[in-house]
């Protein structure tokens, strides 16, 4: 396993081809036949909502009440989501969040009956509240997991973890995730790519480096399940085992072992990026939906809604702005930040909208795009709350109905839809994108900030569409700003 000095940008077709060879067999009928034999449901805890861009037919909470975790447990489906926000919060909000769900989530099922597993789903770049979740997720429980497993590899993403290194893929290149802007972030950001090293950092130093267990790629695609099975099962005490993985395959091989091993008695807690999580409870990759399974929209203009400051966003919005496809309307960040008072500032920001939309014109509601931190953590968070809060009271405040709603990044998409949706997963629009359905009359697509590849991906999605959706480019434009997951709420 490489050092974290040692850790440097690789050719991603080299590595690759350095690897063995994928397992050979497909094991997703295997999974899905152990988890309808066991009865065990797959809970997703979401740290914020762009967790589900890998998985369809799936319910989505956002609320954790016994009586909706009841429900939840009394039905046949393998997995829900519930969707926290946590990533939005501070460390001990979120790890009395967590508490309370898993409190929830224990009575519940004791009541119920049912076998139950967690998975605490978060950033593929290794931001969140690690380890302050998994520890709350492990006090609450009553009975402490044997391990707690580290898998933050994303293929859809280009994030890949190999022989210890968490990788972001960068063109043809790979870079170690501290070398990238994910890993300066104000709030989560860190100092080591080497998963070992990124747990001692991230544990201040109670958990080693050389503690932290790991499933190789090797042993991953060389041994397959039982090798895997094996490797979890010397997990004891709560030890933390990083994940490679570089394929969903190799997400299904590791999906096996563990449904096997806790089908054996061994209790397991996850912490993941989105492609493990789907894999785990059962759901394949499904073909990209037609055009006439989008849904029938109003005559107005649509609303695209940018709350995300990354590199990656700002470069994105600047494309859509240059494009005349849309207007952009900026929320002034300091003007926000330095009024007593907002209800001015929104009120002329939503007569602005207003205008544009019932013009039938698409319009782009976005936060100026300098960079305001707090003096700590929790101001920062503060100020991203208010921020987001600010975007949530535009939006609502529109006196009429977008043709559309896109949130782009995830805590804005979080702040917009709780508490409007109860959503299940319908499809996807491409690998990238989500389609949903719910009781809103408005759809509205929620995607995550750290994306790429915009051309190519607006290119795809205009050679897919059938005649009507081609004569609005507009529409696919906005739709193309998730480049990977876009999750339409209908």
């Amino acid at each position: 396993m490489q050092s974290q000095s040692d850790a440097q940008p690789v050719n991603k077709a080299a590595l690759f081809a350095s690897l063995p060879d994928e397992w050979a067999h497909d094991l997703m009928p295997e999974i899905q036949r152990l988890l309808r034999e066991t009865k065990q449901k797959v809970f997703v805890l979401d740290d914020d909502p762009t967790g589900t861009q890998t998985v369809h037919d799936t319910n989505v909470l956002t609320e954790w009440a016994p009586t909706a975790l009841r429900r939840e447990l009394e039905n046949d489906d393998p997995v829900c989501y519930i969707l926290t926000n946590s990533r939005s919060v501070n460390a001990d909000l979120a790890v009395a969040l967590n508490q309370e769900i898993a409190a929830n989530l224990h009575s519940s099922a004791r009541l119920i009956g049912r076998p139950y597993t967690v998975i605490s789903r978060s950033d593929s770049t290794l931001r969140g509240h690690y380890p302050a979740e998994t520890d709350a997720l492990a006090d609450a429980f009553s009975t402490q997991p044997d391990g707690v497993l580290i898998i933050p590899a994303f293929m859809a993403g280009g994030r890949y973890t190999i022989r210890g290194v968490h990788y972001v893929e960068e063109g043809d290149a790979l870079a170690p995730a501290a070398q990238t802007p994910y890993a300066k972030d104000a709030v989560f950001g860190y100092r080591n790519s080497t998963l070992p090293e990124w747990v001692e950092e991230k544990t201040e130093g109670r958990i080693h480096a050389e503690q932290v267990r790991s499933i190789s790629i090797d042993a991953i695609r060389a041994g397959g399940p039982e090798a895997v099975a094996a490797l979890l099962g010397d997990l004891r005490a709560g030890a933390v085992c990083a994940v490679d993985a570089v394929s969903e395959r190799d997400l299904e091989v590791l999906a096996l072992a563990c449904i096997r091993a806790e089908a054996a008695g061994k209790r397991l807690l996850y912490r993941t990026a989105a492609s493990f999580a789907g894999i785990r409870g059962g759901i394949p990759l499904r073909p990209a939906l037609d055009p006439a399974d989008m849904p029938t929209m109003a005559e107005h203009g649509g609303l695209v809604v940018v709350g995300s400051y990354v590199r990656k966003t700002t470069e994105q919005l600047a494309v859509l702005l240059a494009s005349g496809m849309v207007e952009g309307v900026e929320l002034p960040v300091e003007e926000l930040l330095a009024a007593r008072d907002s209800d001015s500032l929104v009120a002329s920001l939503i007569d602005r909208l207003t205008s544009i939309l019932e013009s039938g014109r698409h319009a782009a509601l976005h936060t100026s795009r300098e960079v305001v931190v707090g003096e700590d953590d929790d101001s920062s968070l503060a100020i991203g709350q208010r921020v987001s809060q600010c975007l949530v009271d535009i939006t609502r405040g529109l006196p009429l109905a977008p043709r559309f709603i896109i949130a782009k990044g995830g805590i804005t998409s979080s702040e917009l839809a709780t508490g409007r949706w109860r959503s299940s997963g319908r499809g996807s629009w491409d690998r990238f994108c989500r389609v949903y359905r719910s009781g809103n009359p408005i759809p509205a697509a929620i995607m995550p900030a750290a994306l790429m590849w915009f051309s190519r991906a607006t290119s795809a999605m205009m050679r897919r569409c059938s005649a009507p959706w081609r004569s609005s480019l507009a529409e696919l434009l906005a739709l193309a700003i998730s480049l990977l997951s876009v999750r339409l709420c209908v």
